[in-house]
Parts: C-alpha cells; structure tokens; sequence
C-alpha cells in the first residue's frame, strides 16, 4: 500500500511541474498583451523592394552604343528594382522570352514581334526608338556599290564576292540584323541559303554587332550595320571600314519593347514590366533618346518613336542626317 501511495504522489508532483511548464510557454507566446503572436514562415516583400529583381534582354546595339549604361540606373531608382540585362541577337531574346527566362524583351524583327505575340508569349508591345542600317566596306570600294540602294548593292557584293575579289561578313546569328540582311538579299533576287553557302567570301562572325564591326575591319571585307553601332565603334575602334550605302527605305530599324504574357508564364512581373514599358515611351525618356550621343558623336545615336505602334512606322521616307563626314 505504502508504495502505491508512493507512486501516486510521484505522478502528481510530476503533472504538477509538466502544467507549470505549459503555462510558462502560453504566457510567454502570449506576451503582455495576452494574445498569441502569429509567427510568419517567410519574410515577404512589397512589389517594388529592392529585393525584386527585373529581368530584360535587349540587343546588342543598345549596349554596344552604351544607352543602357545611360538608362538602367534610371529605372532602378524609378520603379526600386535590381535590373538583371541579358544582350542578345532577336532571336536568342525571343527564345529567353518564350521559355519564361526573362520578364521584357526588346528586339527589332516586327516579322517575328508578331508571331511572337500571336503564340501568346508575349503582351503590350510598344515602339520606343529606331535608327538605320547602312552598309560598310574598304574605303576604295572595290565592289563599286556607293550610290547603289541596298538590294543593287548586294547584287554587286555577291558578283565580286563570287569572283573572289571580296569579303562579307555576316553577324550569322538569328539577330535583327541578320534578319534585315536575309530581307535584302531576298529582295536583290537571290536564296539567302545559297548566297550563305556560295563561297570562303561569305562569312558568318556569329557574333554581335560590335565584335562583326571589328571582324569586317580586319578582313577589310564589306558588312551591314545599324547605324548607332557604327558610329560608336568609328570612334573607339578607330575603322577603317568606311559608310558606303545609307539612305533606302528598307534600311529603317523600329526596336520595340514587349512584356511577357503572365498568362503563359505566371511568375513574369508583368506590373513592372509594364511600369517600364511606359517610362520607355514617356516624355522623359523619349529625350534623352532623341539626344543621346549629341554631344560624343555630332548626331544622336538614336530617335524617338513613341505612340507610333503600326507597321511601316515611321515613313520610310523620314532618313535622318546623314553618317558624319568623320566616318566617311
């Protein structure tokens, strides 16, 4: 008896000390107010933190012409995001774009601009600037094509070409540009696949634009550029590939900027996406687009193009001034 007595009053202090324990810890997880905190699992984070990150590709000519140095910290500051830029050719943006990679793209290729947003990866597309292509070779111009429109021009390119007389390079890399220049060769009457694969004469750099600029300059071969590009490069490169072939319709380049479609990749920031699409096209920063490059370079690099959204646009017709003497 003595001992189940004894047992009985172990078990007793014990419950004793295990209530006092409990009550301890609800009053502590009550705190002075007596309401039980609520314990987040994990810290979240306001739409524009500075812990957002905002993921773009953009081509290579607006950060071969240093314009993005000029514009992300703006933006950072503006909508308080870390901007992640990627640069690539069109097609490698689009194809990031298409696989949910990145949050905009900016590209130059409205042919596939289109499709792209027809397939329903993309939303909100928006025209923010353009410039020209023109086409650069030797000084002395051995194929003879100043003077000539593009499509003449690479009619002669490819004769001399076939002879073996001359060189081209081609950026070969599913870009914008490359996709001007299979454009032109369709219009001058030829099969892009047979001029690509026609000769040693026809190179593909596969490359940006700036390092197909300095590949050309080396081989003193003839190559296509946007105009931007090429001025910066005349000057810090110091070329010896001179402008030969600037004003013709088809030489226009519309770059424009397009949201991923949120519906088809449900992590895209389309809030922010489309924050900086419309700062793109703003008063502010169609400026600094329009005068951009004055003061390095004698002309701005590019020009503003906002709320003209619609193939064609701008006139074919409206050529800005022409390539500086210096880079002739």
């Amino acid at each position: 008896m003595k001992k189940i007595l004894y047992i009985i009053s172990s078990l007793i202090i014990i419950s004793s000390l295990l209530f006092a324990i409990v009550g301890c810890s609800s009053e502590d997880a009550k705190g002075e107010t007596g309401v039980k905190e609520e314990v987040t699992a994990e810290k979240t984070y306001e739409l524009h933190d500075p812990m957002v990150r905002f993921k773009i590709a953009t081509t290579t000519s607006l950060y071969d012409t240093g314009l993005w140095y000029h514009l992300e910290p703006i933006f950072e500051e503006l909508a308080n995001v870390e901007m992640d830029i990627v640069y690539a050719g069109t097609g490698i943006a689009l194809e990031w774009g298409k696989r949910g990679d990145v949050d905009a793209i900016i590209v130059h290729d409205r042919a596939r601009e289109d499709q792209f947003i027809a397939d329903g990866y993309g939303i909100n597309r928006r025209n923010f600037g353009y410039n020209f292509f023109l086409i650069a070779g030797p000084e002395d111009d051995p194929a003879g094509i100043v003077g000539l429109s593009a499509a003449e021009a690479y009619q002669k390119i490819y004769d001399e070409g076939m002879k073996g007389n001359i060189k081209f390079v081609s950026r070969g890399d599913d870009s914008g540009t490359h996709a001007k220049e299979k454009l032109i060769w369709k219009e001058a009457g030829f099969d892009y696949e047979e001029v690509r694969n026609s000769g040693e004469w026809y190179v593909e750099a596969g490359k940006g634009m700036g390092p197909t600029l300095l590949m050309a300059n080396e081989m003193s071969a003839y190559t296509m550029a946007d105009i931007s590009t090429f001025l910066a490069y005349s000057l810090k490169s110091d070329l010896g590939i001179k402008s030969l072939v600037e004003k013709d319709s088809i030489f226009i380049n519309v770059y424009a900027a397009i949201a991923i479609n949120p519906e088809t990749h449900s992590a895209a920031k389309i809030d922010i996406a489309n924050k900086f699409i419309n700062w793109l096209i703003s008063d502010e920063v169609q400026e600094i687009i329009g005068t951009y490059g004055e003061a390095e370079y004698g002309r701005s690099l590019f020009y503003p193009i906002a709320g003209c959204d619609i193939p064609g646009c701008p006139p074919s017709t409206d050529w800005t001034t022409p390539v500086p003497d210096y880079v002739k």
